[in-house]
């Protein structure tokens, strides 16, 4: 499968369905459909990076663009008491889907270590 063919490059595509919340020229913002948080967004590029240890010294304006974007979205959901920002980057880190993507996690208080 290509880094377009996942379900997030669907997404961007508007193929499959998706509570957006945020989107610009580098990125969106939606509702996690299996959240692990009461609050659960994941903020993705549109251009496909497959995982965070494949970003390169010139996507350093995208990486913080999508940091400032959880920012803005997490302030829009309301998130005033904080929020954990989680980047899974390969197998071992624990990511499921070959596109990058920021977990923002809220709406309770985070433990540690997160597991």
């Amino acid at each position: 499968m290509s880094e377009t063919d996942t379900i997030f490059g669907k997404i961007i595509r508007r193929e499959i369905p998706a509570e957006i919340l945020y989107e610009d020229d580098l990125c969106l913002a939606f509702r996690d459909i299996n959240a692990q948080a009461p609050v659960h967004l994941l903020v993705i590029p549109k251009q496909p990076i497959a995982k965070l240890a494949d970003a390169e010294s010139q996507d350093h304006a995208l990486l913080g663009h999508l940091l400032l974007t959880v920012k803005r979205v997490a302030e829009q959901a309301g998130l005033e008491k904080g929020y954990r920002v989680v980047i899974n980057s390969g197998e071992d880190g624990g990511q499921t889907v070959d596109h990058l993507h920021l977990h923002i996690l809220g709406g309770r208080q985070m433990t540690w270590p997160p597991g």
